[in-house]
C-alpha cells in the first residue's frame, strides 16, 4: 500500500464493469456505454473513437489496431488490424523510382489503415451494440469541440513542425497558425462526418466510396502506389495469443509482426535473472538495460510478417534462448549484443482496458506510429494517415522487407495475464518501441516487487534506445545511480518527456474485486462503478 501523506493515487476499486484510459473522456465514454448495456468489447471501440479524437496525435482513423479479447475471462483470442503495404510496393519498384529511404513524411510510408476494419469486425463478432451507437460520442467530441488537455497540449507542442509539414494537417491542427492553448476547444467536424458515415454504413463507408477515394487521391496525388482495390481488400486477421510462464502465471501476447514475442523474451530472461533487492539499485538497473540490449537486438534482426518471413518463433520463445543472452551480460559492464539492423522508431499510441459486469475483457490498442502519423491528412474529412510503413526496410532478404500486401513490424502490444485458466488483469503499456520493456517494467514491479498496480506504473522508466544505444532514464531515479550507470558505461540523458503510459485492470475471481490503475504521464484515469 502506498503512502498516503505522499502524492500519488490510489488504485481505483469496483465490482461492477471498469475502464482504464489515457484520457478522461475517453473513461467515461467506457462507463457510460456499460451502463448502456454495452460489453467490454463495445466499450473500447467507443473509447478509441473518443481517443482518435482528444488524442489525435496518439491515434486516429487512418492507423492500425490490435486487441486481445476473453469472453467471460476466458479463451482469450487476438485480433490483429494492422494494414499492409500496397500491392504495388516492391523493392524493385521503389528503386526505379528513386526511393533509397522510407522516410516520415512519404506517401511510401503509408500503409493502408487497419483500425477501422478492426473495429468493424471486432463490433460484429463480440459486440452487443451498434456501431453507430458506440460512435456517438467520438462525433459529439468532434463536431461540437473538446477541450485540450495537459498531456495532449505537451505531445501538440512538441509536434508543431511537423504538423506545419503539410497544408491540411495544418489547417486543422494549427487554428490562427498556433497550436490551441491549454484547456481551449478544438474541432474536427470534417473527421466527425466521416465517423458518422462509418457508423452508418460499417467498413464500407471507410474502405469504398468516397472516403477511400479522397485518401487514395490524396496518396496518389504524392506519388503514393495505393490504389481504391487496395483498400476494398483490407481485412484485419484472428491470432492465437502465444504465452511464457512468469511466477505461475501466464503472461499472452499477440504474435508477431508484433513485437510481443519479444515482451516474452524479456519476461523469460527476467524469469531466471536475480531479483535485487532495490529497485532503483544500479545494480538492478543495469541489469533491465542490458536486457533490453539484447531483447531489442533480437527483434531487429528476426521480427517481421509471419506470412512473408520465417521468424524464428520456438528460439524466440525459449528458456534456452534467453539464458543464452542472460549469460551475455557483464554484471559490471555495459556491452553490445550483436548488431541489430536499423529500425524506425516511434513514440504515440493509445492504450485501453475494459472489463465488464460478466467479466469480459478487453484489451485493446490504436496508434497513427508517429505523432499524427506522416502528416499526410485528406483535405475534406481530416484524416491522418499512418506511417506504419516507416518500419518497414528496404534491404533485400531482411524479414523486415518492404513487399506487396505485407505488414511492417508493429510495436504495439495489447496483453493479459491468467491464472488457472482465468484472466487475473488486462494491461498494455503506450510508447513505442518501450512497449515490450514496459511490460517487462511493469510486471515484474508488480510480481517481484509487490507493488499494487498503480504504483506498478508509477514507478521511474528508463530504456535504451535501440537505435543509437543510448539510455534514456527519468528524472526521479537519484543522481547516484546515474552516475554508477555512468561509470559502468552507459551513456545517458534525463528523459525529455515521460516515457511511455500505461493502463491495467486486475481481477479478483475470489472476491469479485476490480482494481484499476491509469499510468499518471498521461491524462487519463481508471474509472468503476
Amino acid at each position: 500500500m502506498r503512502d498516503l501523506e505522499k502524492p500519488g493515487r490510489s488504485p481505483v476499486m469496483s465490482k461492477n464493469g471498469m475502464a482504464s484510459t489515457s484520457h478522461s473522456l475517453a473513461t467515461q465514454c467506457v462507463i457510460d456505454i456499460l451502463k448502456a448495456g454495452g460489453n467490454a468489447m463495445d466499450a473500447a471501440i467507443a473509447a478509441c473513437a473518443v481517443q482518435c479524437v482528444v488524442e489525435p496525435g496518439s491515434t486516429g482513423i487512418g492507423g492500425d489496431c490490435f486487441a486481445m479479447y476473453a469472453p467471460a475471462g476466458a479463451g482469450a483470442i487476438s485480433f490483429n488490424g494492422s494494414g499492409r503495404a500496397p500491392a504495388a510496393a516492391t523493392r524493385e519498384k521503389l528503386a526505379q523510382m528513386g526511393v533509397t529511404e522510407l522516410t516520415r513524411t512519404s506517401p511510401h510510408s503509408v500503409i493502408v489503415p487497419g483500425a477501422v476494419d478492426a473495429w468493424c469486425q471486432l463490433n460484429k463478432d463480440h459486440g452487443r451494440m451498434p456501431l453507430a451507437e458506440l460512435l456517438a460520442p467520438a462525433i459529439d467530441h468532434a463536431r461540437n469541440g473538446y477541450p485540450v488537455t495537459q498531456r495532449v497540449h505537451s505531445d501538440w507542442t512538441r509536434n508543431a513542425d511537423h504538423l506545419r509539414s503539410n497544408e491540411n494537417l495544418a489547417r486543422i491542427f494549427l487554428p490562427g497558425g498556433k497550436v490551441p492553448d491549454c484547456g481551449t476547444l478544438h474541432y474536427q467536424p470534417g473527421l466527425a462526418d466521416a465517423l458518422q458515415r462509418i457508423g452508418e454504413e460499417g467498413r464500407e463507408g471507410f474502405y469504398e466510396g468516397e472516403i477511400a477515394q479522397e485518401m487514395v487521391d490524396t496518396l496518389q496525388g504524392l506519388g503514393g502506389l495505393h490504389t481504391l482495390q487496395d483498400f476494398a481488400n483490407a481485412r484485419g486477421d484472428y491470432t492465437t495469443p502465444i504465452s511464457t510462464d512468469y511466477r505461475g502465471h501466464t503472461i499472452l501476447e499477440c504474435p508477431p509482426q508484433g513485437q510481443g514475442v519479444i515482451a516474452l523474451l524479456f519476461m523469460n530472461m527476467m524469469a531466471q535473472a536475480k531479483v535485487a533487492p532495490d529497485l532503483l539499485s544500479a545494480d538492478r538497473i543495469h541489469l533491465e538495460l542490458e536486457v533490453c540490449r539484447r531483447a531489442y537486438a533480437a527483434r531487429g534482426i528476426y521480427l517481421g510478417d509471419v506470412d512473408h518471413a520465417d521468424v524464428p518463433m520456438a528460439d524466440l520463445q525459449s528458456m534456452e534462448y534467453a539464458s543464452q543472452l542472460l549469460a551475455d551480460i557483464d554484471p559490471a559492464r555495459s556491452t553490445l549484443p550483436a548488431d541489430a539492423l536499423q529500425l524506425k522508431p516511434h513514440k504515440d499510441t493509445v492504450y485501453i482496458t475494459v472489463v465488464d459486469k460478466d467479466r469480459n475483457a478487453c484489451s485493446f490498442i490504436n496508434t497513427l506510429f508517429w505523432g499524427w502519423g506522416g502528416g499526410i491528412t485528406t483535405p475534406k474529412h481530416g484524416i491522418v494517415l499512418t506511417n506504419r510503413g516507416e518500419g518497414f526496410v528496404l534491404e533485400e532478404g531482411h524479414p523486415n522487407c518492404i513487399a506487396p500486401g505485407k505488414r511492417p513490424l508493429h510495436t504495439i502490444i495489447p496483453a493479459m495475464v491468467q491464472k488457472d485458466g482465468k484472466v487475473v488483469m488486462s494491461f498494455g503499456v503506450m510508447g513505442g518501441e518501450y512497449q515490450a520493456m514496459g511490460h517487462m517494467q511493469f510486471l515484474t514491479r508488480y510480481f517481484d516487487y509487490g507493488l499494487d498496480i498503480q504504483e506498478a506504473q508509477d514507478a521511474p522508466r528508463f530504456m535504451v534506445d535501440p537505435f543509437s544505444g543510448q539510455v534514456e532514464i527519468e528524472a526521479a531515479v537519484p543522481d547516484a545511480v546515474v552516475d554508477d550507470l555512468r561509470r559502468r558505461g552507459h551513456v545517458i540523458e534525463r528523459a525529455k518527456a515521460p516515457i511511455g503510459g500505461s493502463q491495467a485492470i486486475a481481477i479478483d475471481w475470489n472476491t469479485g474485486v476490480l482494481t484499476g490503475g491509469s499510468d499518471p504521464r498521461k491524462d487519463g484515469c481508471a474509472l468503476g462503478y
